[in-house]
């Protein structure tokens, strides 16, 4: 029986290749970005592993950038719409409950459907992939020239060759999966605009950690004193988008909230909107 610093020396050297096969499929994941960026909705399907990792990226949408929570869904095997612990195996090999499972999200052109498989061909994934005209297409596997691959319109393919223990896709294949939805889903709300700078503008403010995180963005993003920045949180009712708009151009909350809204929740874009484009930092009322 091999020792375990052997084992664990053996998973690490194994996820050493991760990366290089990631970086060598950038420019699809970039286009796929881009092809998601004027899209309303993305629709994850996946089972086992891949479709757990798609659950966990897309829970953090909406705390991380307030995006809506319709704004991204994960259809898992066995699970539907509500992702839990663990899920019925067998639920995998159903290609027709997929197809079905996914016409009941009645995708439309404005949808982006990922399907994420290891493996590439499990029947769940394929069926929904199948069912999901007119929706952009894309999947993300780890082994070239699958059945998944080869129905998206969009193909992001990092094999990771054989794992420390054979099959078990926790494992290279769930790095490699994790780190594409990853860079995925974070440059995407770059994209659209949740962010400014490197700042965390559109988080939802939920705590009393991330109040003072929230204070921190608006000094960070605007220059302003704290004090300053909480008056306008609290002005804003904690909306935290708002108060850096506030903040940038004089504007009113509700004001400000209707920037927001003819920018698409770009925000430095409502920024830009502002009527008098003074870019003052004020004091807010109250």
């Amino acid at each position: 029986m091999r020792r375990a610093d052997e084992l664990i020396g053996a998973v690490v050297e194994g996820h050493e290749q991760v990366l290089a096969a990631v970086r060598a499929v950038e420019p699809e994941i970039a286009a796929l970005v881009e092809a998601a960026v004027d899209r309303t909705r993305v629709i994850y399907v996946g089972a086992g592993t891949g479709g757990r990792l798609a659950a966990m990226d897309a829970c953090e949408w909406g705390p991380t950038y307030g995006v809506p929570d319709e704004a991204v869904v994960t259809l898992l095997a066995g699970e539907g719409l509500k992702p839990g612990s663990y899920e019925d195996e067998a639920s995998e090999d159903d290609a027709a409950g997929g197809a079905a499972a996914m016409r009941a999200l009645a995708p439309s052109a404005d949808d982006v459907v990922i399907g994420v498989s290891a493996s590439g061909s499990t029947p769940f994934v394929v069926g929904a992939l199948e069912a999901a005209r007119p929706a952009l297409t894309a999947a993300v596997t780890c082994r070239l020239g699958s059945p998944l691959a080869a129905l998206a319109d969009i193909a992001i393919e990092v094999p990771v060759g054989d794992e420390v223990v054979s099959g078990s896709t926790r494992l290279k294949a769930g790095t490699a999966q994790k780190i594409v939805l990853n860079a995925f889903s974070t440059a995407l709300m770059v994209r659209r605009g949740r962010t400014v700078g490197p700042l965390m503008a559109g988080m939802r403010v939920s705590n009393t950690k991330l109040r003072a995180r929230a204070v921190s963005v608006c000094v960070q993003a605007i220059g302003c004193d704290e004090a300053v920045a909480r008056a306008a949180l609290e002005e804003a009712a904690w909306q935290l988008d708002a108060a850096v708009v506030m903040l940038a151009t004089g504007l009113e909350a509700e004001a400000a909230r209707e920037r927001l809204r003819t920018s698409g929740g770009a925000i430095e874009a409502a920024m830009a909107l502002a009527a008098d484009g003074s870019g003052a930092v004020r004091a807010p009322a109250g």
